[in-house]
């Protein structure tokens, strides 16, 4: 059965929501041996138990204990371990069908060709906004061809993650435009509008080798995770993990290519390029999509 996420609507502007839900998960991290009670949690933050599960609950549709199990470090390495599976072979185990996974989304998507990657952006016009999500304010950019970024940043952090991605394509003209940019994020992050009949069309721009890896990315089902190593055997590359971990750490459009469901070799939740909280906290949203 589906769990109702928060919608957009649920989720306050300046992420307020999110800002509580990344301390709660901090605290959860931080103190996992000690298994921390919501009162304990609450406290440490400041709250009333009943609010904190309140908004907790509407955030992920579980309660910060659940949530706790669903993003721990043990988790992940269930998911490779006692059901491990090569990453095509888990692909079609799980298969398209059943409420709330990503594949239900249908991505479709293309790469720019290697000259177009190469003028770095010249000649693209990429339209961008900053939108509310379960993972703080998303940046959302796209080009007449289709989404072509996806980052996140906390309050205040708006700048910054703009100049970030920018970067990538520093060659190219930049337009804010929410209005453009707001279907993209409506869609992204409301699973009832996850439909293969509306397709996601989606714009890989990077380099031969980058664009191989993301689309092996996008082979893995919500709800399971592969390593770098199994990242790097499906694009017939089984020695290339080191270089596989650095381009899926440049993926240009998280969440939608889930760079965040790719781990370290001991199945360890690695680096994230937007925060590893919050890789923790996509891990775990997914999780209570699927519950």
């Amino acid at each position: 059965m589906l769990v109702n996420a928060a919608s957009l609507t649920d989720i306050t502007p300046d992420g307020g929501d999110y800002e509580t839900v990344r301390r709660v998960i901090e605290t959860i991290t931080n103190d996992y041996r000690d298994q921390p009670s919501l009162e304990t949690i609450a406290a440490r933050l400041g709250q009333s138990p009943t609010q904190l599960q309140k908004v907790f609950t509407r955030w992920a549709g579980l309660s910060p204990k659940a949530f706790l199990q669903a993003v721990t470090l043990d988790h992940a390495k269930r998911l490779l371990g006692q059901e491990r599976l090569p990453l095509l072979e888990t692909a079609l185990e799980v298969g398209l069908s059943g409420p709330g996974r990503l594949h239900d989304l249908f991505v479709t998507h293309e790469a720019m060709s290697p000259g177009e990657w190469k003028a770095r952006g010249e000649g693209l016009t990429i339209r961008y906004g900053f939108h509310p999500s379960p993972f703080g304010l998303a940046l959302v950019m796209i080009t007449e061809r289709g989404l072509a970024g996806l980052a996140f940043a906390d309050a205040g952090e708006e700048k910054p993650c703009f100049e970030d991605m920018a970067g990538r394509w520093p060659n190219a003209r930049y337009v804010e435009d929410s209005a453009a940019t707001a279907p993209y994020a409506s869609r992204i992050f409301d699973p009832e509008k996850w439909s293969g009949e509306q397709p996601l069309r989606v714009v890989l721009i990077g380099t031969d080798f980058q664009v191989r890896v993301w689309e092996s990315l996008l082979k893995i089902p919500l709800g399971r995770a592969v390593t770098y190593s199994d990242l790097a055997h499906d694009i017939g590359q089984p020695s290339a993990s080191r270089a596989v971990g650095a381009a899926v750490g440049r993926n240009p459009i998280s969440f939608v290519v889930p760079c965040h469901r790719a781990l370290g070799k001991s199945g360890a939740l690695t680096g994230y390029h937007w925060g590893l909280t919050r890789k923790r906290a996509m891990l775990g949203w997914e999780a209570a999509q699927i519950s």
